[in-house]
This record gives C-alpha cells, structure tokens and sequence, in this order.
C-alpha cells in the first residue's frame, strides 16, 4: 500500500474536521402577522444535524442594545464556541436561536400603548417557527434562554412570565429593569410623556425582575434553573446583585456569579461556555 503524502493526509485531516462542524446562518427570516414585517433571525445548527435524524434542544440566545441576531454569530463567535463545546463534551448538541430584537423598535416587550407587541411575537410566532422548521424537541426540559444586557432582562423576564416553557435561563450583565414605581415612571415618561399611572403600574409589575421575583408564586419557585452572571466593573451588577438577594430572601434556587469584568464581549465570550453547559445538565436531566 502506497503511502499517503503529508499534503494528501492533512487534507483527510481537513476534511473530517469541517465535516464535523456546526453551521451558522444569520441572515435568515420570517413573515409576523404581529409585527406586520419581516423578522431576521441568525441560528446555529450543530454539528451532526445535517447527518442525523435526530431532534434536538434549543437555546434562545438574545442580543444586547445596538446589535442585533448577527451579535452573538460576529462578535460572540458562537459557532466556535458551541463547537468547542459539544467536541470537548461539556455541552451537549443544539440548536441556538438569536432572534432580531433591533429593527422596527428596539427591544424584547411588549409597548405599553399597544402598538408593539414583540413579546407576543416571540412566544406566539418566533417560537413556533423554530420548532415547525427545524428538528426541535417541543417540550419544556428542552428548552432553554439566555442573553446579554438588553437580551439579559429579556431573559429575566421571558423566564418569569413563562416558566413553564424554560428548563433554564442564563442571564448575562442584565438590564433587570426599574427598581421601583418611580423610576419606571420615569424610564416610560421619557419617550412617552402622556402615560397614565395605570400604564406605569402595570410596566413596573410586568418588566421589573425584582417586582417579579419577590411576588413570584410558591409552585413557581423551583420551576426554572437559574443561572444569573454579572461582571464586578459592570453598572448593571447593582441590580443584579438585588435580584440575588430577593432570590435568597424568597428561596428561589439560582446560582450567581460575580466575575472580574465590564460590560463586554469579552466578557460575554467567557460566559457562554457555562451557560452551554449549565443548559446541557437541563436538557440531560440532571
């Protein structure tokens, strides 16, 4: 038998190496009858996914104020990371998902007047979507959500509004909202000069993780792993840090990590290697 030049086996070498990696799109998109606009969204597929049968958990990975779903494929590097990741045997394979929360308005929720209704969209429309179009598992134990910043309080408060559709949540260097009636009046008096007391009260209930978690249910408690991290340069780990605390005074299992670091990518790109993990231990039922 003839043996392989140096060139022809680094090639064989190649090969199987790009043959085992994931693939990611991030200029795709779908129609919302909600939003009444195409909606772009980026998703990672894993690396066996083209070559199995086989239906697979999935991560809903939210960006940060100013990017928007191609954040984390650019700067997070996703796909290095989730690769790394499922070939190193800390993760398990899945899909991410990042959605656009930055074209027609900016953020996660709900407006207070109506008009704007991404919230909806994202259960309603987005969430079905990923599970009609790729082999997604369907149920709660298989899904999970994180994000960074703007994406973090999206996190927070899409896990509180519905735990029973989370195995996990991961929020990073979260936006955890206001902190008390007034100053959710005056984040929402800013852009909205006219909202009324009821708009504001009903802001601050609904968008506040601190209002949420000190009123959060008993039989909710223990129904969503938390994993909530924050860098010690960062402005947003004084909120953070209160959330923490209500989650201790209330008894609400989480776990809570105050790293040295800013509100960066650099940072963001540290977190996710544990937040692939941290969601891997839910979808193998820890």
């Amino acid at each position: 038998m003839k043996r392989l030049s140096l060139t022809a086996c680094l090639l064989v070498v190649a090969m199987i190496v790009a043959a085992q990696t994931g693939k990611v799109s991030d200029n795709l998109s779908m129609t919302s009858k909600i939003l009444k606009m195409e909606r772009k969204y980026a998703i990672y597929l894993p690396p066996d996914y083209e070559t199995s049968q086989r239906s697979y958990p999935v991560l809903y990975l939210l960006h940060g104020s100013g990017d928007d779903q191609t954040g984390w494929v650019q700067f997070g590097e996703v796909l290095r990371i989730a690769d790394k990741s499922v070939f190193d045997g800390t993760a398990t394979p899945m899909i991410i998902v990042m959605p656009d929360g930055n074209t027609g308005r900016r953020g996660y929720f709900n407006d207070v007047k109506g008009d704007w209704n991404y919230e909806d969209f994202f259960f309603q429309e987005l969430i079905p979507f990923i599970e009609k179009t790729y082999r997604a598992k369907i149920d709660k134990k298989y899904r999970a959500i994180s994000g960074l910043s703007m994406g973090g309080g999206g996190t927070f408060m899409y896990a509180l509004h519905h735990p029973e559709l989370f195995s996990a949540a991961c929020p990073l260097s979260a936006s955890v909202g206001p902190l008390n009636l007034e100053e959710a009046s005056t984040r929402l008096k800013r852009q909205n000069p006219d909202v009324t007391e009821a708009q504001v009260s009903k802001y601050f209930s609904t968008l506040s993780a601190l209002e949420l978690v000190n009123n959060m249910p008993e039989d909710q408690k223990k129904a969503v792993r938390w994993y909530i991290d924050c860098g010690d340069d960062d402005m947003l780990s004084i909120g953070n840090c209160l959330v923490h605390n209500a989650m201790l005074k209330n008894q609400i299992p989480h776990e809570f990590r105050v790293r040295d670091g800013a509100h960066t990518w650099t940072y963001w790109r540290d977190a996710l290697p544990k937040v692939l993990e941290f969601v891997s231990m839910s979808f193998h039922q820890y």
